[in-house]
């Protein structure tokens, strides 16, 4: 659906959207937008897909159990739309508290609640399952089985693009980070030179090395959240990996004190060109 039809579909509606990252805020944000403060918009918030925000959050008793490094490093963070705490301020987003619902005739019940939400409109803004996407895209149950590897593993994706074993078959956006949109601007790059024959891919047994290495250093981070392969603090190691296969310098700063004390960003690697 387009955003027109989109927006057409919820205007004058009464819109409850779950999920609290980076999908349901932004989807929050375009209905308060759409329907100014005449309707109420309203988040339900799982436990275990919080936002960290302390001080401001407080004030609407939205602040997650898990620490600011644990949501880091999980990327179970996500960056607040425009007017975010104005939307709650004036009313036109009301942010609800709940681990379960049920639909029922005027809209949903949340748990603990005697009351119900009026809703017209239900949004979904809880993302899905990565690893039973890359799963589904097989027939064969051997290569479904080794696609994604074991509960107790991260999905076994050398350089968090290629299976070692499926070298064929190239995974953009499963693993995340902190910046999704450059990240994965920087893989299609390495793919792109990969594919150009720009570099050759190490032995299977040696992209299996690596990815178990990374297997240590998610779980040891990113501990019971590991399956979400997000490298968040990981971030400009992994970049590096990327810089070197394709031939550019890692170090992307102007001078040796500027590598020293100015933090990494996306604007680094905007004129990365692959050798």
């Amino acid at each position: 659906m387009g955003s027109t039809k989109a927006k057409e579909m919820i205007a004058g509606k009464r819109v409850t959207v779950v999920g609290y990252l980076k999908s349901a805020l932004d989807i929050a944000a375009e209905c308060a937008e759409v329907n100014d403060v005449v309707y109420e918009q309203r988040w339900i918030f799982s436990k275990f897909a919080e936002s960290y925000y302390s001080i401001p959050m407080k004030k609407y008793d939205m602040v997650p159990d898990h620490s600011l490094f644990e949501a880091l490093v999980t990327c179970l963070i996500a960056i607040t739309p425009k007017d975010h705490y104005k939307r709650l301020e004036e009313g036109s987003i009301i942010l609800k508290k709940s681990k379960t619902f049920s639909f029922c005739k005027e809209g949903v019940l949340l748990e603990g609640e005697s009351s119900s939400t009026k809703s017209d409109i239900v949004i979904f803004g809880t993302g899905f399952k990565g690893d039973q996407k890359i799963k589904d895209m097989f027939t064969s149950e051997y290569f479904q089985k080794i696609a994604i590897g074991s509960t107790s593993t991260t999905v076994p994706l050398y350089r968090e693009c290629i299976h070692p074993k499926i070298p064929q078959l190239a995974v953009i956006g499963y693993s995340e980070s902190l910046a999704n949109l450059y990240t994965t601007e920087l893989r299609v790059k390495w793919l792109t030179h990969f594919m150009d024959g720009g570099f050759r891919l190490p032995s299977v047994q040696a992209m299996q090395r690596d990815v178990l290495e990374w297997d240590k250093f998610m779980k040891r981070y990113s501990r019971g959240y590991f399956r979400r392969s997000c490298i968040g603090i990981l971030n400009i190691w992994y970049n590096d990996q990327l810089c070197k296969d394709m031939g550019c310098n890692p170090r992307r700063k102007n001078g040796f004190f500027a590598e020293l004390s100015e933090v990494y960003g996306p604007g680094d690697y905007v004129n990365l060109h692959p050798k």
